[in-house]
């Protein structure tokens, strides 16, 4: 495996979105400052908070030279929303990298090492990874993502937790220019991380899940999706497609993605591509039984265009 020389340490720009994280976050900070063998510079946009969120990454930006603070005081009521105005109105250009990272996990020193080292040895222009999940009661569970990518996956899923993303700093600066260009749509979108891969995706580049964990994903009742693992998971994600929330999703990154596309997302289509729509086996075949049951209706999406 490649790795970076001494004498051309990889820059990276981590984009991190805060909200009320005051008991986390500083522990993450840490973890970001600690990496090995790559320049950081963190950028944190802090959600209007009721705690000490925002006078703590303060501290950090008096503290540090490579940490910056954007100004304080808009309301952005959703995680993506605090990303993509991250992406937005950081300055982006002139690093080789970019990083998402959320308030509340621990990435392993070697974290972003890793992600480049990745992506240099495969020839790809994105990466995500599998997570280890953990509790406060010390439980840990592995989430695996590095399942084999599909033709269409990325409309029906993410990679994986957009904390583990790093893209390289070209695709980043398109993906920075759809944002800004289609502004008033994709704040209708509530997952970043999925819009993200399948705007990498859908444009043609390639992307690389690793199967090696070097990151710490902290779960709490504040998680805005978390590890979704145990039987309340299963009844969270039934409870999302029962409310049709999962197809609206599928529908507007579809539309925002490839709006000339030909494909039509009714129950034909589904029953003929699941294979391809989710990257897990089981996933996919529970796409396909509740589509035959009707409880995604995707029949209703061709009637939306």
């Amino acid at each position: 495996m490649k790795i970076a020389t001494k004498q051309d340490v990889p820059s990276i720009c981590v984009l991190l979105a805060a909200y009320n994280g005051q008991n986390w976050i500083q522990e993450q900070i840490d973890s970001i400052l600690s990496q090995k063998d790559v320049k950081v510079s963190l950028f944190i946009s802090v959600d209007l908070s009721t705690d000490d969120t925002y006078s703590l990454c303060n501290n950090y930006e008096n503290k540090y030279k490579n940490v910056s603070v954007l100004p304080y005081g808009d309301s952005f009521s959703s995680a993506s929303k605090n990303f993509f105005h991250l992406f937005k109105y950081v300055d982006i250009e002139g690093f080789d990298y970019v990083a998402l990272s959320d308030q509340d996990d621990i990435w392993m020193p070697e974290k972003l090492e890793r992600a480049v080292s990745t992506l240099l040895n495969c020839e790809c222009d994105a990466y995500s990874s599998d997570v280890m999940a953990f509790w406060s009661s010390g439980k840990t569970k592995l989430i695996k993502k590095s399942y084999p990518q599909k033709s269409l996956d990325y409309f029906f899923e993410s990679s994986g937790p957009g904390c583990t993303f790093v893209i390289k700093s070209f695709q980043a600066e398109l993906f920075k220019s759809f944002l800004i260009s289609n502004w008033s749509k994709v704040g209708h979108v509530c997952l970043h991380d999925w819009l993200l891969y399948a705007f990498i995706r859908g444009s043609g580049f390639r992307w690389v899940i690793d199967d090696k964990p070097l990151m710490l994903y902290r779960q709490h009742n504040a998680n805005v999706i978390g590890a979704n693992s145990g039987f309340l998971g299963i009844l969270k994600r039934l409870k999302m497609l029962r409310s049709h929330w999962y197809v609206n999703e599928v529908y507007k990154i579809h539309r925002l993605i490839s709006p000339s596309s030909d494909f039509q997302f009714n129950v034909l289509f589904i029953i003929t591509n699941f294979w391809q729509m989710r990257r897990r086996p089981r996933d996919a075949i529970i796409l396909l039984i509740l589509t035959i049951l009707g409880m995604n209706r995707y029949s209703k999406l061709k009637d939306k265009k």
